[in-house]
């Protein structure tokens, strides 16, 4: 494939600038079922990392499988590891990696509907153990970066707009005070001025909490905007990575994935034909 840069895992940062590397995982579902291949792939601390591709090409499985939610799902990593904050943590429960400083946002924000906004919020420190004190004056912080959630924090947030409850689960997640959060599509289902609010709130929350952030995205042009560093999945295989600038001029990128072709445009079809699996994975 011309102008592809085959995957480099774990990019040339020590580790000591790595807070997260994964090492040629395979997950496997239901014992039989082989949904990533060899993945590998570095998110360098207080950096925002792109994981970008199709709906199906594991991103999702992907997240899961760095913050070990996949054996609720009948899922396991069956080869490879995965190192956090310089510790081996594929083995760890989900909590204990969330004390580490690892959590993750579901896809579609998964909020508890019947609590409000604020106890929301609270439930995110439930791992916490430096008093009531400290978490009053984080629930404060995150009221500073999210003044709508302030807004609304006495209203229950099943009755909230889409946009109040993705900002909900992100400050949620900083409750924990993380050192990372993995993100997964925070871009579903809204409109692209909230999408453009809530991908200015992250670049915040990284510059101002040195929170680093792996995020899985659709919407390549938006997650390479904020991103220092992408990596493309395509069916459980890292086809290519690079710098986020490299690949937004990327011309595979841009016609695959930004909508954007050179010369003559081709059709739908020829674009969704097997042509172009063997084009990115040659």
């Amino acid at each position: 494939m011309t102008a592809a840069v085959q995957t480099a895992p774990a990019t040339s940062a020590s580790p000591a600038e790595t807070i997260l590397s994964v090492n040629n995982i395979e997950v496997i579902y239901d014992h039989v079922i082989l949904v990533l291949k060899g993945v590998s792939l570095a998110v360098p601390r207080g950096g925002i990392v792109a994981l970008l591709g199709a709906n199906g090409a594991g991103k999702t499985t992907t997240l899961k499988a760095i913050s070990n939610l996949l054996r609720a799902e009948r899922g396991e990593v069956t080869k490879g590891t995965i190192v956090f904050d310089g510790e081996r943590v594929d083995r760890l429960s989900p909590n204990e990696l969330v004390r580490r400083g690892c959590i993750q946002v579901l896809e579609g924000r998964h909020c508890f509907g019947h609590l409000t906004i604020e106890e929301n919020l609270l439930t995110g420190a439930f791992t916490r153990r430096d008093g009531n004190a400290a978490i009053k004056r984080d629930l404060e912080r995150i009221y500073e970066f999210f003044p709508r959630l302030r807004q609304r924090r006495t209203s229950m947030a099943g009755y909230t707009s889409g946009g109040e409850q993705q900002m909900c689960a992100i400050g949620r997640a900083m409750m924990s005070r993380p050192k990372m959060i993995l993100l997964d599509e925070p871009s579903m289902g809204l409109a692209p001025q909230i999408v453009e609010e809530i991908f200015e709130i992250v670049n915040k929350l990284n510059a101002s909490e040195n929170v680093s952030f792996l995020l899985a995205e659709q919407n390549t042009n938006m997650a390479l905007k904020y991103a220092t560093y992408g990596y493309i999945l395509e069916t459980g295989r890292v086809v290519m990575d690079g710098p986020a600038k490299m690949l937004r001029e990327n011309e595979d990128v841009k016609e695959f994935y930004l909508g954007v072709a050179e010369g003559n445009r081709r059709s739908f079809r020829e674009v969704k034909s097997y042509k172009r699996r063997k084009r990115w994975l040659a």
